[in-house]
């Protein structure tokens, strides 16, 4: 299955490390000029050092105003992955008001946000387009110490389904995908563990984790028009845990 973004400019939040950096770098290689947000300029300038095509864009997503105004700089652009996320896990007893503040501003926030300076431009341009936001399984199944984290990524969930529902009309494209555990520096935090790692494990029927490259596989998927007859939909990269 052949896909181009050739003469695409796509927006990617979160590029700077784990799945957003992968993302960014197959989108290049895919031929799209790749627009990379991060807060992190160390990581940025590593991403720009192993493709230099890819434009760094610095910015601090929980600030409303100042990520508006970077995103607004960037215009126009075809297409757009939400990818940035945070996790805090702590047991839901311990959670606290700074977890649910910093997990809903990066998590919810910003993909509303950003969402609405992109998809209101493709709007006053009159171009179809396709986003796609970075949801977990953890939306639809509850992990133990991941009550704020499951909030935030059941609230994105919600979120794609009216944004395809009020966009779609625009012939924009709004959806998610779902991995599962995918051993990132943020995956890490969670299930670095063996205990926690093989409970987890047991509960997927494939048997493990996915990798990095099976996410990336799926968002592009969604973003090219192999996909253009789908929207408000969630794309499990979950190996069957949801299957359950």
């Amino acid at each position: 299955m052949s896909i181009s973004f050739e003469g695409k400019r796509v927006l990617v939040t979160g590029a700077g490390q784990g799945i957003g950096k992968g993302l960014a770098l197959r989108l290049s290689e895919l031929g799209a000029t790749v627009l990379a947000l991060s807060k992190s300029r160390e990581n940025l300038d590593a991403l720009h050092r192993l493709d230099p095509r890819i434009r760094p864009i610095r910015a601090d997503l929980r600030d409303w105003q100042a990520s508006r105004e970077a995103v607004e700089a960037l215009l126009p652009v075809d297409l757009l992955v939400n990818n940035a996320g945070v996790a805090c896990l702590r047991p839901f007893l311990a959670a606290t008001e700074a977890d649910f503040q910093l997990t809903f501003d990066v998590n919810v926030k910003s993909m509303l946000n950003v969402s609405q300076v992109v998809a209101g431009d493709m709007i006053a341009r009159k171009v179809a387009g396709g986003i796609v936001n970075v949801s977990s399984q953890a939306s639809r199944a509850a992990l133990k110490d991941h009550a704020v984290y499951c909030a935030s990524k059941g609230a994105v969930d919600m979120l794609t389904k009216v944004m395809a529902l009020e966009l779609g009309p625009h012939g924009i494209r709004v959806n998610t995908v779902n991995p599962t555990v995918v051993m990132t520096e943020m995956g890490k935090l969670g299930w670095a563990e063996p205990a926690k790692a093989g409970e987890m494990l047991s509960k997927i029927p494939l048997g493990r984790f996915a990798e990095v490259d099976e996410v990336i596989d799926a968002v592009v998927f969604l973003l090219s028009e192999r996909s253009s007859m789908i929207t408000g939909a969630g794309l499990p990269v979950d190996g069957g845990f949801l299957a359950a």
